[in-house]
């Protein structure tokens, strides 16, 4: 079985002394090793210090964002290829805090997709239901077609993961119960399926108030391939305790 993919975001957290938290996270991996792949994706200032923080350790370093072109007059915005080139290696994208507050929709998030692969990125592409859209009984309808307009079919043969985060449970301490985890999950490798085939092995991860003490009976759900983890990811020590629960 392919290993779980266990990223933690940021967000707009972190400073140069927090990087003590990623230096802690490696030391626990070096000294028990790990059952996941492992990422941390801070806020672009620090991506280039938590590389070199990082070095020799299996922990990849991610973007929370990039922009599909290369390079322009687009101020403040960051190329996948000037993620790459500070160290970065997976790039999240369509997070659900961008499509609500910077009014992104799912064509420019699966341009962003392509974007990441072109730079050599794996991008982490997220999808998910808001309240309203759970509560019409929509909440399936409304992420296949998230699926179907943010992952690109130029994605074959490429490493992709996708993250689904209902929008009603980021950061409330709310979660869905693991049946509708499950029905999601199940739903998104299908439409997976249908565009790729059944070769297709892109982990799904669940993203949506991952803490210690829930993390091991979401992991262990069907479908469920990893998670996208929030504040949880902020202390080494709550972190470390979510990757191995993945085991």
């Amino acid at each position: 079985m392919t290993a779980p993919l266990i990223v933690g975001n940021w967000k707009m957290n972190g400073l140069g002394a927090d990087l003590v938290e990623a230096r802690a996270l490696a030391a626990v991996i070096a000294r028990d090793g790990t059952p996941a792949r492992v990422g941390l994706c801070p806020p672009a200032t620090l991506i280039s210090l938590m590389t070199k923080t990082l070095a020799g350790s299996p922990i990849a370093v991610g973007g929370q964002d990039c922009r599909p072109e290369t390079a322009g007059a687009f101020t403040g915005d960051i190329s996948a290829e000037m993620l790459a080139d500070a160290g970065a290696r997976l790039v999240i994208v369509g997070h659900s805090e961008r499509r609500a507050g910077h009014g992104e929709n799912d064509a420019l998030v699966a341009a962003k997709a392509l974007a990441a692969v072109r730079a050599r990125l794996e991008p982490i592409i997220c999808v998910g239901e808001t309240l309203a859209g759970r509560q019409a009984g929509r909440a399936l309808e409304v992420v296949r077609g998230q699926v179907g307009g943010s992952v690109p079919l130029e994605l074959a043969g490429a490493p992709f993961a996708l993250a689904y985060e209902p929008v009603w449970a980021i950061g409330t301490g709310l979660t869905p119960s693991l049946a509708e985890i499950e029905e999601v999950h199940a739903a998104i490798r299908q439409t997976l399926r249908d565009r790729f085939g059944d070769a297709n092995e892109a982990p799904i991860l669940y993203g949506g108030s991952v803490k210690p003490d829930n993390a091991r009976e979401i992991l262990a759900a069907r479908e469920v391939g990893g998670a996208l983890v929030g504040g949880a990811s902020l202390k080494a020590a709550d972190f470390a305790r979510i990757i191995a629960a993945a085991g």
